[in-house]
């Protein structure tokens, strides 16, 4: 068992990377497919320098796994994605700036407001029924209001 461990080829490498990268399609975690491309890139310094030693060749693989996660790391702090629809998953934030007919008082700091086709609970001074509001900031799935 112990020579085999001895001879590891550029191509054992590869196979490592092909069961990373299957993981990855099978876990529900991002992490795989960086030690995948390590074991990958190991393979292929392997294919040109095939006489590495077993002990440097871990400590590549090592190496250039920690590269790849903190090389994505610090790409996804400086490059933030953009969406099409910021507010998806987060209906209350869409409806800031918009003007609202209150459906019920505001009354202790407490009411509610008809929008669309739903009733939102609202905080904010006490205020009339009918009065129009114009929605503020978001407190969990609480509008905040002030009268328009």
């Amino acid at each position: 068992m112990g020579e085999w461990i001895n001879n590891i080829a550029f191509w054992h490498w590869w196979i490592l990377a092909g069961l990373l990268l299957i993981s990855e399609l099978l876990l529900p975690v991002f992490f795989f497919l960086w030690l995948g491309i390590a074991a990958a890139a190991t393979g292929l310094i392997m294919l040109v320098f095939p006489d590495i030693p077993l002990q440097t060749q871990l400590v590549l693989f090592a190496v250039l796994s920690v590269v790849a996660v903190v090389a994505w790391r610090r790409y996804r702090e400086v490059s933030v994605p953009t969406s099409d629809q910021p507010h998806l998953n987060r209906r209350g934030r869409q409806y800031i700036g918009r003007e609202f007919t209150l459906h019920a008082p505001i009354e202790n700091g407490v009411g509610k407001v008809e929008v669309d086709d739903s009733i939102w609970r609202v905080k904010g001074p006490d205020l009339a029924a009918g009065t129009r509001v114009v929605v503020t900031d978001l407190d969990g799935v609480v509008l905040v209001v002030r009268a328009s």
